[in-house]
């Protein structure tokens, strides 16, 4: 079943613009160019980790860090406070406004940064780990988010993964990242602009009515299970972007049940064993989930998600590059999220 915006064939075919709710921006779509030759930069193809444990990574079990401190011998996840953190709770607390005229504004920024390992094997990824070890990166998750999310000095907990050199991850031992701010980012205060302004307009949640619209149209839809979806957005700006959505509202980790956590690790290993199958490489990502901020107020527009921005465009050493009109104008891109949800459903099968 096509939904309403692409029932005119044009769409498929022509440049063409689509609207992003939820970040209240364009993304200009060119499927014209999809045929256009390469003879720019290509990758290196990323080895897989070979060795279940390496005596060299700082991750492995009982390792030293480079920063002096020692990883704990552990067996399943492991959190630590990571050793070159971008935000420290000490950071002291200013506003400066130089001549008042509101242009050069600088302000003091506190927080927390923490390191997830998510298994003690130095070879394994989250596609290849099962749904029972992901549901323990999950569980984790959940225990990070209450606890940070109580502190009255952090008002907002982003949880990431960067997966693979292509996307600046130092090591490659299954570990992602918490950054737990006392401001809230850029991106965060964009999806809430969009979200609220959605409700207001149309009295629903944003997300919650478009996950109702992605099931009914199935086109873009890549991955499902009884509490969540995964789909490739409609204003999709990466390639194989992926964003992930619950059936049901819900505002953070925190609030799934023990049925959807376990849903959630399994839709997670769903879209990452995906990923390697469509150029079967170890996929290159940054992942992050977005829950509702902790400012103390309510937030009926928020819906839980999480994002997938994948860099590989056409085969595991060719990548998207976000230059020349992407960073002067708007977004753009080639593939329609059409034809990219339809080769992740394809490669599926692979799996």
């Amino acid at each position: 079943m096509n939904s309403p915006a692409l029932q005119n064939p044009l769409a498929q075919q022509n440049p063409h613009r689509r609207y992003n709710p939820l970040k209240q921006e364009w993304v200009l779509v060119s499927p014209n160019r999809t045929q256009r030759p390469w003879q720019g930069q290509t990758e290196d193809a990323a080895a897989p980790a070979g060795l279940q444990y390496d005596p060299t990574c700082y991750l492995c079990p009982g390792n030293m860090r480079a920063g002096g401190a020692r990883t704990d011998v552990y067996t399943s996840t492991y959190v630590f406070e990571n050793d070159y953190a971008a935000l420290k709770l000490d950071a002291p607390q200013f506003h400066d406004d130089a001549n008042g005229k509101g242009l050069l504004i600088a302000e003091g920024e506190s927080g927390v940064c923490r390191v997830i390992c998510f298994s003690p094997r130095h070879d394994l990824t989250l596609a290849k780990m099962s749904v029972a070890e992901i549901r323990a990166v999950v569980d984790v998750w959940a225990t990070q988010y209450a606890e940070l999310g109580a502190r009255d000095d952090i008002h907002y907990v982003q949880v990431f993964e960067n997966r693979g050199a292509m996307m600046g991850a130092s090591n490659p031992h299954p570990h992602g990242q918490i950054w737990a701010s006392r401001s809230i980012p850029n991106e965060i205060a964009a999806e809430l602009a969009g979200q609220k302004a959605y409700l207001a307009q149309h009295g629903t949640n944003l997300l919650v009515a478009y996950a109702e619209m992605e099931l009914a149209a199935g086109e873009r839809i890549v991955a499902q299970n009884d509490s969540f979806l995964a789909v490739v957005p409609f204003w999709a700006v990466w390639p194989f972007e992926v964003m992930v959505l619950p059936k049901r509202h819900l505002v953070d980790v925190a609030s799934f049940t023990d049925a959807e956590r376990t849903d959630f690790a399994a839709i997670l290993r769903d879209v990452t064993s995906t990923y390697d199958q469509v150029f079967q490489t170890s996929f290159p990502y940054s992942m992050g989930l977005h829950p509702q901020p902790f400012d103390g107020q309510d937030h009926p527009e928020w819906q839980f998600h999480a994002h997938f921005y994948p860099p590989l465009l056409r085969s595991a050493s060719i990548r998207k590059f976000m230059v020349g009109y992407e960073l002067l104008g708007s977004p753009q891109r080639d593939i329609t999220p059409e034809s990219a949800a339809e080769t992740l459903r394809q490669a599926a099968t692979r799996r």
